[in-house]
Formats: structure tokens, C-alpha cells, sequence
């Protein structure tokens, strides 16, 4: 059965529910279903990565939420940043359906919301790219969402992470370092960790 949350197609029993979060002092409807990842409440990582996202250092340009589920992440930076366009993309079309859902619930219209494996879709570059990885898919998807960010950030551009320590964090810090030159862990928090790397002119 076919019915992880990282598949493009997951074959569930749909069970739509629609509940209320408040995410950076706004009060947020979610409509969720079987098959997506954290499907009652708005998962600690990703609640943690959208309080510790800033953009004081960022350059001008569009923000990226890759594997954006139902799109937490995604539609709290897009209402926060209404200056800013946001992307967001999922290889899961039932979740695609239900962050569009939720794009419309929220009345956010700067979002783009699109199917992509990873980065396969995605041809701009970004100011930042936020990802909350899906951990699940296994270590070499998690990886190639690090490594190939590079192409797609714009000069001083960062990638922000977040993983639990038990799930690779300090890997994953580690690679962030060799690709990017640099990684700082912005948060610990209940053991998660949140990674930024920024893309320095000429890496």
C-alpha cells in the first residue's frame, strides 16, 4: 500500500478535518487529511524553524518551503512576508491540493504552490530556501535537499533546516558546512535543531 506522506500519490482513506493554530500571532484554519505528514497540529519543528526565520540578512527575492506537506511553513512566512512571493513544493499531490486549500482558507495570494521531487520542478533561485525534510524518504533525500540547494539560491541566500538530533542533525550540519562553507545552528530546542547556511559569493 502506497501511503507514506512523501509519495506523489498516497492511496489513503480520505478523513478531511479542518482545525485552527496560531502561528506567529495569527490565527490559522489548516485542512488536513490521511496521508500528510502531522496531520492534527502543526509539528514542533516546523513551528520551531517559523519562529526562528528571519529575514534582516536576506536579499530581495522569493522564499522557498521545499516538501511543504499542507503548508505550515510555507503560508506562515507568505503572510508574515507579504512583501515576499513564496513557492512552495511537495512530490505529494495530495498534500499540493490541500496547502492550495489552505492558501485560499487564509486568503494568502503570494504563494505559488507546485509538485516537485525535491528540486526537479523548481527553476528560479530564492532569497531562502526552509525546509522541513521528510526525514522518512531516507538520508539520501534529505541530502540532496542540502547539497543542491547551492544552485538554487541567489548570492547570500540561506537554507534553513530543521531536524531532529536523533534523525542527523549533526550530519546534516556537517554537510550544510562542506557544501556551503559555513553552517550555524540557529536553535536547539527539544532536540531539534535548527540549521542556516548562506551562500556565500563565489561557493
Amino acid at each position: 500500500m502506497n501511503n507514506h506522506y512523501y509519495t506523489q500519490n498516497p492511496d489513503v482513506l480520505h478523513d478531511k478535518k479542518t482545525w485552527s493554530f496560531e502561528l506567529l500571532n495569527q490565527s490559522f484554519q489548516f485542512v488536513t487529511d490521511n496521508g500528510v505528514f502531522s496531520k492534527h497540529t502543526v509539528d514542533f519543528g516546523s513551528r520551531t524553524m517559523i519562529e526562528c526565520f528571519e529575514t534582516d540578512q536576506l536579499p530581495k527575492g522569493k522564499i522557498l518551503d521545499l516538501g511543504c506537506g499542507y503548508g505550515p511553513i510555507g503560508l506562515a512566512l507568505a503572510k508574515k512576508y507579504s512583501n515576499r512571493n513564496v513557492d512552495m513544493v511537495d512530490v505529494n499531490e495530495l498534500a499540493m491540493a490541500l496547502a492550495r486549500e489552505n492558501a485560499g482558507l487564509n486568503q494568502i495570494e503570494n504563494v505559488q504552490i507546485f509538485a516537485s521531487d525535491g528540486y526537479e520542478h523548481v527553476t528560479d533561485q530564492y532569497a531562502a530556501i526552509v525546509t522541513n525534510p521528510p526525514v522518512r524518504a531516507g538520508k539520501s533525500v534529505v541530502d540532496r535537499f542540502i547539497t543542491s540547494a547551492n544552485d538554487h539560491l541567489i548570492n547570500n541566500g540561506t537554507l534553513w533546516v530543521v531536524l531532529q538530533k536523533k534523525q542527523g542533525a549533526p550530519s546534516a550540519k556537517k554537510l550544510m558546512t562542506q557544501t556551503f562553507g559555513n553552517c550555524e545552528v540557529v536553535q536547539r530546542n527539544k532536540g531539534y535543531y535548527i540549521l542556516k547556511s548562506v551562500k556565500e559569493i563565489d561557493s
